[in-house]
């Protein structure tokens, strides 16, 4: 199932929402291109979408959930990846997590 919270992570202007699959990254990778997210929106567990995408998620079937509940189903779901488990390709600074733009 996918599952995008609501967006109000502020960055570059705009408010951000994360998508996630409790199922597999192919599901969420599949999903996330029908939606129109470039790869690059991809973060380890989750995708970084804008409001405008977000919206599109929720008409396509992403169910909204509030951000713990994105946590707890990654990890239930075991596809949580920690940035300490990820290699160094594309990790980003410290001090950010799932929220974009947070420093």
């Amino acid at each position: 199932m996918l599952y995008i919270d609501t967006p109000r992570w502020p960055a570059h202007g705009r408010l951000w929402a994360h998508l996630i699959s409790d199922v597999s990254a192919a599901e969420l990778h599949a999903f996330a291109e029908l939606v129109g997210a470039p790869r690059r929106a991809f973060e380890r567990d989750h995708y970084d979408l804008p409001a405008e995408r977000a919206q599109i998620a929720v008409w396509l079937g992403a169910t909204r959930v509030d951000s713990r509940t994105i946590v707890e189903r990654l990890v239930a779901a075991g596809l949580r990846r920690p940035r300490h488990l990820s290699d160094s390709k594309g990790k980003k600074k410290p001090g950010q997590g799932l929220s974009p733009g947070k420093n």
